[in-house]
């Protein structure tokens, strides 16, 4: 059938991926570094991924296509509920770059890296929809708050959610993410969550 649909301009495409998150049926994937349509009957044909693309590589075609098949889309779905949600790569903060374009528009998790252990629904609860940071500062040995502080100066960060275990030596991923907020010169929308040892969200 000739229906809309959207067409990538892989040479514009940054990779940034805000298009599969902004992409509610997961019809759009990150291949190779580029936005690519996983399959043409999961587009719905709404377009919400087009604002979300800062390169303006996507747009819509009328073509011979696949049919929107929602319950091929909603099967998909309870698919991916166990499956990774992790966005990017690296995830540990002192390996992570201060700019990458994953931060463009991103809501933030900085997370303790024990949490994902105790936590028995993290990837779902936690991970999905943000770029994910991670650290030990008892393992690590080093304060955060400075490269954190650069990569919310230096981008667009939208929101920052920090989980943190209920063990006191978390207490310094909690402390170098609020520093770097403070430090950053912005006022963004923040939240602490706590993780029993136990794997029960505390607070």
């Amino acid at each position: 059938m000739i229906r809309k649909i959207i067409h990538i301009d892989e040479e514009k495409c940054n990779g940034c991926g805000l298009c599969a998150r902004a992409c509610h049926e997961s019809a759009i994937g990150i291949i190779d570094g580029k936005a690519k349509l996983l399959r043409e009957d999961y587009c719905d044909g709404l377009g919400d991924c087009l604002p979300a693309c800062p390169t303006n590589a996507i747009s819509f075609v009328e073509k011979e296509a696949a049919a929107y098949d929602e319950a091929a889309v909603l099967e998909n779905k309870k698919k991916l509920e166990a499956h990774s949600q992790l966005q990017q790569w690296p995830v540990q903060i002192k390996l992570v770059p201060i700019n990458a374009p994953y931060f463009d528009d991103a809501d933030l998790l900085i997370a303790a890296d024990c949490t994902a252990y105790a936590y028995a629904n993290f990837h779902q609860d936690f991970i999905k929809g943000k770029i994910t940071l991670i650290g030990c500062p008892k393992l690590d040995s080093v304060d955060y708050s400075e490269k954190l502080t650069e990569i919310i100066r230096q981008n667009n960060i939208k929101s920052v959610t920090i989980v943190r275990m209920e063990v006191p030596c978390c207490g310094g991923i909690q402390n170098a993410a609020i520093n770097a907020m403070k430090a950053s010169g912005k006022f963004l929308p923040w939240q602490v969550y706590t993780i029993s040892t136990d794997g029960r969200i505390l607070a």
